[in-house]
């Protein structure tokens, strides 16, 4: 491309540093994990029952095998002791951030060949030695993006990404609505199907540079504090309090039902992993995990008024049952 002078201005160079300043930068989580089994020569994954879809067919349009375990009540990996051979890999996801490095290191010693997938935990950092994933737009507003830590050997991948085109329901929403532009949300997760593996784009890179991640941080914990007081719920998904948590984990037994409530009165809770309520059992674990336990979110949009207004919320709601 010439270089070009002049003429209108584009977004301006942000003056601050991305989180993760020494990891890979790819353009998606699903992508990323695509380049380390191809990098790996990985033959086989093992994943848990409990995951989202598209890991599943990122493995299987790519002609990796897969088998598959369940978690117990603990969230401990129910599949069978010892090192894995070479070309086969455990896939660890860190639900609401649950999973330590202790517990890491544990599985590292156990199975040898393991990912850990730290969607749900972007403040916890890599573990030497252990390949690594993290998601920028679970926690940032960004449309695509995400860091890989490993030590293997990376095939090429030199295509950059562009990302100015799936920008409308994120500018849009910061001066409307999120209503006004979720058709424009689906249609932008819709093209991430079948996504090539590309760099993380300058755009994405250039918008998480102006992040301000101690105060995020900060603001992220504090609100689980006021949630955890005021909504408290004792689950397995709560039991750490991770560093700048993604989501505040509620139970609540009609899951779904609330969620249905809360959309009426404007707050908007996801179903993460909607395809486990039709491939697992009503009574499995997994099910009532997808169902029942519900994201709050805490993040750095929202201060302690918004915490009380939800709390109050969500009480308002479960009284109408």
């Amino acid at each position: 491309m010439t270089k070009e002078i002049g003429g209108y201005f584009q977004l301006e160079e942000m003056p601050g540093e991305e989180y993760y300043t020494d990891l890979y930068r790819v353009n998606l989580g699903r992508t990323a994990l695509l380049w380390l089994l191809e990098s790996r020569r990985c033959k086989k994954i093992i994943l848990p029952y409990f995951l989202c879809e598209s890991v599943v067919h990122t493995c299987s349009e790519n002609q990796i095998e897969t088998e598959f375990y369940h978690l117990d009540e603990r969230l401990e990996v129910q599949y069978p002791k010892g090192q894995l051979p070479e070309g086969v890999y455990l896939y660890l996801v860190s639900y609401y951030g649950q999973l330590s490095d202790d517990r890491i290191l544990e599985y590292k010693k156990l199975y040898g060949n393991i990912i850990v997938d730290h969607t749900h935990a972007f403040f916890q950092r890599p573990l030497k030695g252990i390949d690594t994933l993290y998601s920028c737009r679970k926690f940032w507003g960004v449309s695509d993006g995400a860091y890989l830590s490993t030590d293997t050997k990376l095939t090429e991948n030199n295509t950059p990404d562009y990302s100015a085109d799936r920008m409308k329901h994120i500018l849009g929403r910061y001066e409307q609505d999120a209503g006004t532009y979720y058709k424009d949300m689906l249609a932008n997760a819709a093209k991430y199907e079948g996504m090539e593996l590309r760099q993380m784009s300058r755009l994405t890179q250039n918008l998480l540079k102006a992040v301000d991640y101690e105060t995020a941080k900060a603001k992220r914990e504090e609100n689980y504090r006021i949630l955890s007081e005021l909504l408290p719920s004792e689950n397995i998904f709560n039991q750490i309090i991770p560093e700048g948590p993604f989501a505040y984990p509620y139970f609540h037994a009609n899951g779904m039902e609330l969620r249905r409530r809360l959309a009426a009165k404007k707050i908007f809770v996801p179903t993460y992993w909607k395809n486990i309520l039709e491939s697992c059992e009503r009574d499995s674990l997994e099910y009532i995990w997808a169902a029942d336990i519900l994201p709050l979110p805490c993040d750095q949009r929202y201060g302690a008024e918004d915490m009380k207004y939800m709390a109050a919320v969500v009480r308002e709601c479960e009284e109408l049952e």
